[in-house]
Formats: C-alpha cells, sequence, structure tokens
C-alpha cells in the first residue's frame, strides 16, 4: 500500500486533483500559500540632536532585515546601513492611532556628530522566495520611516532654521485607522488625538524636499528642526536670524506660537513660503508623542466643556473663542483664503500671483509691473491658500485690519481663493458666499515676517521658475543675514 501511495502523488498533482492529493498526504493549504511578508517601523523621536541615539521600534514578519538612512536634500547621502538586523513581528494595540503602538526598541543607531541636519528617511526592507512547494519567488517588502537631525550647537552653520511641518504630516497619518480627518478614517470616522508613536506618514516629499533641494543646490545652508521643537527646545531660535515654514505648515500650538512670536518681537524674521498655515490649534501630550486637536467638535473639547479660559481650544485659531486668529502671526489666515485648483474649487484658475505693488524690495531684479503675472506654469497659488480681508483703494488692495492683520502690513501680489461649502458650514460665524484670496505680504513688528499665503510655492522652484527663484532668493537674502 505504501508504495502504491507514493507513485499515485506525482500524477495527481500533474493533473490538478491538489484536494485528492491533500486528502492523500500531499501538499497542504498552508504549503500552497506564500508566507505573509511585511516589515514597519517608526523612530521613538521626531527630532533628535548631533551626538544622540537614533531607536528605531520595528515589526518584521521575518526574523532578519535590512536598514539603509538617507539624507534628503540636493544630495541624497547615505550615513548608515544595517543588512542583517533581528525581528518579530509586533501586535497592534486597538488604539495604536491615539496612544501609539508601544513596540519595543528593535534597533539603536548612533548618529554621528557630522550627521547633517535635515530631513533623514529610514528604509526597512525584508525579502524571501516564496513558498516551500509552490508560488517559489523572489519577494520583496519593504516600508520607510523619518527622522529629523537637528544641530546641537543652533547657529554654527546656518543662521537660518527651516522647521518641517511634522504635526501636520501626524495629523494626515491614518496608520492604525484613523487620523484628524474623516475622509481617510476607518468607517469614516475622524480621530481627535493622534500618536506619533507609530508608522508615519510624510508629506516632505510635496512640499518641502523641492525647497531644501533647491537651496542646498543653489549655496544655501540651512539648519533644521521639527514643528515640536518650537515647543521643547525654544532656547534654540535665539541662534537664527530667520526662520523657516515651507509648504503644508498647518497645525500649531500655543507654546509654538508663543515662543515665535517671541522671536519676532525680540528682531526674529520669518518667512512663511507656506499655506494653511497655524490653521488649528493643537495641544502637545504625553510628552510630545500625541497631538490633540478636536477641530470642528468643539463642544466635546475638555477645554471648552470646562468653562474656563477659552485660550487652548484645540479648534481653529481664528474661532471666536480663541481670539486669536493666525493673521497676528503670519498676516493672513485661512478664513479669509480657501482653495485655489483644489477641492473642486476655482479649478479654472491660473495658478499665478497677480502683483500690485512691484517697486517693492521682494520684487526687486523682477522686472515685474502692478497687474502682472508670475507662477502659472507651476501653479505656485494652488491647495490651500490664506489671505485676510481686503479693501479696494484707487485699484489696490489694503488689509481691513479687522481680522487680526498687522497694521503695517502690505499686500504685494493675490490671487482668488474660496472654501468649500462643506468645510466652513459648521462654523456659527461663517458668512455664507465668502470670498477669498491668497495673499503675498510683509509686516514689521520687531523683526520682519513675510508670507507667500499658498502651500504650492515651492513649486515653482522645482519648475526652476526665474522669479519664484528671484523672489525666494531676496527673501533668504535679506532676512537671513
Amino acid at each position: 500500500m505504501k508504495s502504491t501511495s507514493i507513485r499515485r502523488r506525482p500524477f495527481l498533482r500533474m493533473t490538478g486533483l491538489v484536494g485528492l492529493a491533500t486528502a492523500a498526504g500531499g501538499i497542504t493549504r498552508a504549503e500552497e500559500t506564500a508566507p505573509e511578508l511585511h516589515i514597519e517601523g517608526y523612530a521613538g523621536l521626531v527630532s533628535y540632536p548631533q551626538g544622540a541615539e537614533l531607536t528605531l521600534h520595528v515589526s518584521s514578519s521575518q526574523r532578519r532585515y535590512s536598514v539603509e538612512i538617507t539624507r534628503m536634500g540636493a544630495q541624497r547621502t547615505v550615513v548608515w546601513k544595517g543588512t542583517s538586523e533581528t525581528g518579530a513581528i509586533q501586535p497592534v494595540p486597538d488604539n495604536a492611532s491615539s496612544h501609539g503602538c508601544r513596540w519595543p526598541v528593535g534597533l539603536r543607531v548612533p548618529i554621528a556628530a557630522d550627521w547633517k541636519s535635515g530631513y533623514y528617511q529610514v528604509q526597512f526592507r525584508v525579502e524571501d522566495h516564496g513558498g516551500n512547494y509552490v508560488r517559489r519567488t523572489h519577494r520583496v517588502a519593504d516600508s520607510s520611516c523619518f527622522f529629523i537631525v537637528r544641530a546641537a550647537q543652533p547657529g554654527q552653520d546656518s543662521k537660518i532654521l527651516l522647521q518641517f511641518s511634522t504635526n501636520t504630516y501626524n495629523a494626515y497619518n491614518n496608520w492604525g485607522g484613523f487620523s484628524l480627518y474623516a475622509f481617510n478614517g476607518r468607517g469614516g470616522n475622524q480621530g481627535h488625538r493622534v500618536s506619533f508613536e507609530r508608522p508615519p506618514g510624510s508629506q516632505f516629499s510635496s512640499w518641502e524636499q523641492a525647497f531644501v533641494e533647491w537651496a542646498e543646490s543653489h549655496g544655501y545652508t540651512f539648519e533644521y528642526a521639527a514643528n515640536s521643537d518650537l515647543e521643547s527646545h525654544p532656547e534654540i531660535l535665539k541662534a537664527y536670524k530667520l526662520v523657516l515654514s515651507v509648504g503644508h505648515d498647518e497645525y500649531w500650538s500655543t507654546p509654538m506660537r508663543d515662543n515665535l512670536e517671541k522671536f519676532i518681537g525680540d528682531g526674529g524674521n520669518v518667512a512663511f513660503f507656506s499655506g494653511n498655515t497655524c490653521c488649528w490649534q493643537v495641544r502637545s501630550e504625553d510628552n510630545g508623542s500625541a497631538l490633540t486637536c478636536w477641530k470642528q467638535n468643539v463642544q466635546q473639547d475638555p477645554v471648552f466643556v470646562a468653562r474656563g479660559s477659552q485660550a487652548t481650544l484645540s479648534s481653529l485659531w481664528g474661532h471666536h473663542l480663541i481670539q486669536r486668529p493666525e493673521n497676528q502671526l503670519t498676516g493672513v489666515g485661512f478664513l479669509w483664503g480657501g482653495y485655489h485648483k483644489s477641492h473642486g474649487q476655482l479649478m479654472d484658475a491660473s495658478g499665478a500671483f497677480n502683483v500690485h505693488r512691484p517697486t517693492h524690495w521682494v520684487f526687486e531684479g523682477t522686472s515685474l509691473k502692478t497687474g502682472d503675472s508670475f507662477g502659472a506654469k507651476d501653479t505656485i497659488v494652488g491647495y490651500e491658500c490664506d489671505g485676510c480681508e481686503l479693501e479696494w483703494q484707487e485699484g489696490l488692495p489694503k488689509p481691513t485690519h479687522r481680522d487680526g492683520t498687522p497694521a503695517n502690513f502690505e499686500v504685494l501680489a493675490s490671487a482668488p481663493a474660496q472654501w468649500h461649502p462643506d468645510d466652513c458650514e459648521w462654523y456659527e460665524r461663517w458668512q455664507p458666499g465668502r470670498k477669498g484670496h491668497a495673499v503675498l505680504g510683509t509686516y514689521t513688528r520687531g523683526g520682519t515676517v513675510f508670507t507667500c499665503g499658498s502651500t504650492d510655492w515651492s513649486h515653482g522652484l522645482r519648475g526652476r521658475d526665474p522669479i519664484v527663484e528671484r523672489i525666494t532668493r531676496n527673501v533668504l537674502d535679506r532676512l537671513g543675514k
């Protein structure tokens, strides 16, 4: 009987009678299917100083995995490789989105003193050869996370600090099921707390990367930090002459804002090459490992329920209960801005700024004239935009200052923008039908503040628009030296 059974199995497999073969002791269902292959991880902190120790928290289906760490700039520099690290599958808590994964440290890497300040990408990789008997194939799975290296001695290599919009990255990250948005949440649900201690999302490639690559390739040296460093390490600010915000810098805490406003009051300069900037107030929790923001569900915020001071209410900075519109910091705000060529709003618009005051130093060397436009090729006015309430005098726009815009703010260029009704109707003081603008301008209060009022300014640098490049140079050279 044994010899007969052995001779029968190959015939059954060749003729496709797998079920009979299995019943007769052949290939099992488990053997037919290749095993799971995955790897994910996150850095223990968002930001580290040079000389610190990086911790990586990793979940891997394979016992061995590889890691490559790269500084992302004008040149991509690989600074560390590990080819045979030990891994294991880690559990995912039900509340991972809000309270983190709580995975153990899987790998420790010394951050050398000569690693330049900047944005670092960690690439994880596992591979195998598929199933034991079928589906034999070389398979690869990879994923990435990031961390920021800040200068151990701030200001030593540069007087310009670029702080990455890492709070915004976290707000949109739905790993574990939830973010601060309903559109990408499990079951269409919106979270109110998001943890940094989970595999992250990043928006670096959408905005800051183009700015960093352009600047570094044109001879500029920056030092870098995370949003949270303005809150937890405010002492670094006094080492700089200019602080930069680039792209989509949407979520700010009270300490972040307090510290930057003090920096400006003490004579420091800030350039907001960003839009939708400082739109939502957040509160850091658990030593900076998580952010809370109740947004439109303001009545559920414990700060609101307590009925005390509403100063740290986690809603719009421009909300009447907070009474601290972002215009007071940036000169502009989202309540008087909106969308341009996005969210179904102004989809046939040009993506360009219209010039109002071409003799201002911001436009030096551009040859622009009143009424000219620039930036359409790369749609530098796009996605989300900030503006201020305007009135027109002798054909030129001026702020009304009723929205918190500083008294000496000058409107240098603008473009139309408007909210989507679904985004604004929850706010009880919204004026239906309001039209807004993306506003480019400056003001001075101790230091000088420049704002472009658009998330997409850096797209003009990626596209090598000569006017966008010249204006950027003018701002960096005047305010950063």
